[in-house]
């Protein structure tokens, strides 16, 4: 697989200041620029940029059937080695964070297993974080 750059994804949010908290104290994240409207965040090496909505309504979100689970469409993430994503899951679950679907291993035994946690932002935004054993399995048919 090639060496991939940083992505670029900007998302509305309906207040700044819960974003910050939930972005830094929750997931680690660091902040970078920012101005009234907006914060740009260092999502584990990729740009995440949250810009001011006050109208941002949370919607009623299509889910998708995935090895049992009803998985939120939209939602965005990133794929973490292993030990980050322990990592990250121990954190998520030492403040106490409701998860949409709880930390488990997807698809057992089967091409494209994988460890995943959903959850969503103060402002509704839906997150994956996942991990596999080989990042060669990440495309595995």
């Amino acid at each position: 697989m090639p060496t991939i750059r940083p992505f670029h994804l900007a998302i509305a949010v309906n207040d700044l200041q819960q974003a910050r908290l939930f972005y830094i104290e929750i997931l680690g994240c660091s902040e970078g620029r920012s101005t009234t409207h907006w914060v740009d965040f260092d999502l584990f090496g990729h740009q995440l940029v949250c810009h001011l909505d006050k109208t941002k309504q949370t919607v009623e979100r299509l889910c998708s059937a995935v090895d049992g689970d009803a998985v939120p469409v939209p939602h965005f993430g990133v794929i973490l080695s292993m030990e980050d994503w322990r990592n990250l899951r121990d954190r998520l679950i030492a403040t106490e964070l409701e998860f949409v679907i709880e930390p488990r291993i997807r698809l057992q035994g089967k091409p494209g297993e994988q460890a995943t946690m959903f959850f969503t932002d103060p402002a509704g935004n839906a997150l994956e974080f996942k991990a596999f054993s080989e990042d060669s399995k990440i495309f595995e048919k």
